[in-house]
């Protein structure tokens, strides 16, 4: 859709449900179109260290829902950029060769640098 305006996310907390539920916003709104960017901040940066589970995975697959893992590789297919804070990382001992090969790291300086006026903020 022309026009589309740009959608950030910026994830919080390190809780897997919760991301779940950004990666499903955000798959759908790539998918019509849009670019969209998953920070996750502090903590949230293990939300991207593979492997990519949550404790619901099996609750999720039984009623016919795709995995934590499956909602990332889809996003990720649709164009979805994902960033782990750098402070999260250090504090969460995570490496970059830890992450998905769809993320990169930043702060939140240049993160809400990248946020223009018409952009759709969300915060989870």
């Amino acid at each position: 859709m022309p026009g589309m305006r740009t959608l950030k996310i910026v994830i919080l907390t390190p809780d897997p449900e919760r991301f779940r539920g950004a990666l499903t916003l955000a798959a759908a709104q790539a998918a019509l179109g849009a670019h969209v960017t998953i920070f996750c901040q502090l903590e949230a940066a293990a939300l991207l260290r593979r492997p990519f589970t949550a404790p619901n995975d099996a609750a999720h697959q039984a009623a016919g829902l795709p995995t934590l893992d499956d909602l990332m590789s889809d996003a990720a297919g649709l164009g979805v950029r994902f960033i782990a804070c750098q402070s999260g990382m250090e504090l969460c001992g995570i490496n970059a060769n830890d992450l998905s090969l769809h993320t990169s790291t930043g702060g939140p300086v240049s993160f809400l640098q990248s946020v223009g006026d018409g952009d759709r903020l969300v915060m989870v």
